[in-house]
């Protein structure tokens, strides 16, 4: 289609450069025969049914009763369907057998709105009026859906078979490259990190590719973009193709579960009562087959509860998944209670939630169903931190917290350990200090460690824990340079006790960043530090490289460990762009880019290689790297060939400069011979310098003088 334009652009003189596009404002209802991509969606969003009774609802399995019972009947149902929205004049209907003189066993109910009709459905349906009679509801416009459905079945149009896109394609690089994603004014880029090449390899760019922001899935094998229609997802071997898209207008936020069998969508809408909170819709779809599994509706306070941030209060993610690639569960926060979802059936495990008082936080082991809940303090009763194995909702550990301000609960990625760091008040109410709480998961019982830096006074800046390792790292400190302590859960000398390893004083940091494989770790300080970089090797206990990257805002390692990006989004009006660094620090290359908005590594899935194959290579490593030295060998000599190559061409070009300038050099001799009078040389040596008085008369003016002899 681009070559089109621009052959016709051509045949009638129009230079596209100059058009300003965006500013083309199309007749209503034309596109001069260029599909949008739009166009489809909006199919799909209209093809279920088309609009008419979306304010009414079918409520089915009433009870049968005679004509005496109707009102009573009418009374309890009235009461029930009030609660949630307001009922029509004349909006109940109830019909009735006219043999049997006895109801049907539904009824129908009209709201003033589509929203409350939809908010009664999700309240109600699967109500339970008594033991024989379990509510079952739907939209009006639902039922004339079914009622549409062919008596006579008819076998399905059998499709040819279409293979799919290769997902993990990008993993076989000859080159073993990861990439990464970036977002820059108008444009979308993937690129592979050519770090031999010293410089970025392009594989895709589209403008205008998504409408807010892009995301990877958590395997790498999708990447997301939003749209005011909804989400959609790409991948594949050949390029970035769309492989499925999950209508929900106005989507703002979307997140993946950690299998990538999911995705959840969310937005916001604003009521049609200035006084009514914002809606919020949810939905949790298939990722394979675009459909809806589950969807949550309803107002912001209802999704508000238990935190704070973002939109409205919302704080996203509202579902937080169980570890693992099963995606067997997930998790909300509500008024007291914790609701705990299975994906078979998408609903509450054993139909209830797990009741617990004033629970403020909660969070799930990165690879175990177990969840840890946060309890404040309520008048008399402690704070307290509570592990539940989930499905059965056992409550496996606790630990009660006494004069607490504030607690954060940190996982390490294997789910080996909890660190939960609390806030405590003084005995004078006056300040705080904080203490970390140590749960040791995998051991018999959940033993707890209580740890307390040195100076309990110290305000914690950051903390993060080595992944897959068992080290951790504490920035603390009151000082415009604070210090920075190492930890460990076990050392030779201590295998079940928490010890410091070391304490590195005065350091211009205020995050911790650790390489995804441990060892090493980034001591950063970004905001007011203007983007301070140390390089740390924590095995060895000394600073590998000291750098910066200034008004640096991000920094995000590769899923590899060898690479780290770090760079200055539009946060800042200038030196927008990313800069790759290798893992001990050494500056590999540049790119700034106007208008930066994000950089995303594509994580990589977890490695089928068993623990022992692993530990064999690395036993070996000494011989596999023969091969690879000996493919750096070769990228270093075609580099160095390339330098000479590009010496060699700068060479030729200066050359070249100076033989055209000798040339006129000589075309102008006999000019230069004339202002010399006649001199031949152009050597100045061979001249000598006299001073020569010349006398000029300028100008010859007479003027006549009177004068007065009288005087």
């Amino acid at each position: 289609m681009t070559v089109d334009i621009d052959a016709m652009a051509a045949e009638v003189g129009v230079d596209l450069t100059q058009l300003d596009l965006d500013s083309i404002r199309l007749p209503p209802g034309e596109d001069f025969g260029i599909p949008s991509d739009d166009e489809a969606l909006r199919e799909e969003e209209n093809s279920d049914f088309d609009q008419g009774y979306g304010n009414i609802i079918v409520v089915d399995h009433l009870p049968q009763v005679p004509k005496e019972k109707f009102d009573k009947l009418g009374s309890v149902i009235r009461k029930i369907y009030s609660q949630i929205g307001v009922i029509k004049e004349d909006g109940f209907l109830m019909p009735v057998d006219p043999a049997t003189e006895k109801s049907l066993g539904f009824c129908f109910i009209e709201y003033n709105t589509p929203q409350e009709a939809e908010l009664a459905k999700e309240k109600t349906n699967g109500y339970k009026l008594d033991k024989s009679h379990i509510f079952s509801l739907n939209l009006f416009d639902e039922v004339d859906k079914f009622m549409k459905v062919p008596d006579q079945w008819a076998p399905p149009e059998t499709k040819p078979y279409t293979p799919t896109e290769n997902l993990q394609h990008w993993l076989t690089d000859a080159k073993a490259r990861d990439q990464f994603v970036i977002r820059s004014g108008q444009d979308t880029e993937v690129l592979w990190n050519d770090a031999r090449q010293m410089k970025p390899d392009p594989v895709y760019k589209r403008p205008f590719w998504t409408e807010s922001f892009v995301q990877w899935s958590p395997l790498g094998s999708y990447l997301a973009t939003v749209h005011r229609q909804g989400a959609a997802v790409w991948g594949g071997a050949s390029g970035f193709n769309r492989i499925h898209r999950y209508a929900h207008p106005m989507v703002k936020f979307i997140d993946f579960s950690p299998g990538e069998n999911y995705l959840v969508t969310y937005s916001t809408h604003e009521p049609s009562n200035p006084r009514d909170t914002h809606r919020v819709v949810i939905n949790i779809f298939d990722v394979r087959t675009g459909k809806v599994r589950r969807d949550f509706k309803g107002s912001a306070d209802e999704f508000a509860v238990g935190g704070t941030g973002g939109l409205t209060g919302v704080n996203w993610p509202i579902f937080k998944w169980a570890g693992g690639k099963d995606d067997k569960y997930f998790a909300r926060i509500g008024k007291n209670v914790v609701s705990v979802y299975e994906t078979e059936t998408f609903s509450l495990i054993d139909k209830k939630s797990i009741k617990v008082e004033n629970v403020m936080d909660f969070c799930w082991s990165p690879t175990d169903p177990i969840l840890a809940l946060f309890v404040p303090e309520l008048g008399n009763q402690p704070a307290k931190v509570s592990l539940y194995q989930i499905p059965g909702k056992v409550e496996i550990r606790q630990k009660n917290l006494f004069s607490v301000s504030d607690c954060k609960m940190y996982w390490q990625s294997n789910g080996e350990y909890l660190a939960v760091r609390v806030d405590r008040y003084t005995k004078t109410k006056k300040s705080t200090y904080t203490g970390f709480e140590l749960f040791r998961i995998k051991e018999r019982d959940i033993p707890i460690e209580v740890l307390e830096l040195e100076n309990k006074n110290d305000k914690i800046i950051a903390f993060a824990w080595e992944p897959k390792g068992h080290r951790f790292a504490v920035i603390h400190g009151d000082n415009p340079r604070p210090d920075i302590s190492f930890y460990s859960m076990k050392t030779a000398h201590h295998t079940g006790r928490v010890s410091k390893l070391t304490t590195l004083k005065s350091k211009q940091a205020n995050a911790l960043y650790w390489s995804p494989g441990g060892r090493y770790i980034i001591l950063a300080g970004l905001k007011g530090f203007n983007g301070q970089l140390e390089f740390f090797n924590v095995d060895e206990l000394e600073t590998m490289a000291t750098t910066e990257h200034f008004m640096c805002t991000d920094v995000e390692w590769d899923p590899t460990g060898r690479y780290v990006a770090t760079a200055v989004t539009s946060v800042h009006e200038m030196e927008n762009g990313f800069h790759i660094w290798s893992f001990n620090g050494k500056s590999l290359y540049r790119v700034l880019k106007d208008h930066f908005f994000q950089f995303i590594w594509r994580p990589r899935p977890p490695t089928l290689l068993t623990p022992e194959k692993e530990e064999e290579i690395a036993k070996n490593l000494k011989k596999y790297s023969k091969k690879y030295e000996a493919e750096d060998q070769d990228v270093s000599l075609l580099l160095s060939e390339q330098d000479r190559e590009k010496r060699r061409l700068l060479k030729e070009e200066w050359s070249s400069w100076i033989n055209v300038w000798k040339k006129y050099h000589e075309e102008d001799k006999l000019e230069r011979e004339k202002l010399r009078d006649g001199e031949v040389s152009d050597e100045e040596e061979e001249y000598e310098a006299k001073e020569v008085e010349c006398e000029e008369v300028i100008g010859v003016e007479e003027e006549i003088v009177s004068f007065d002899y009288e005087q």
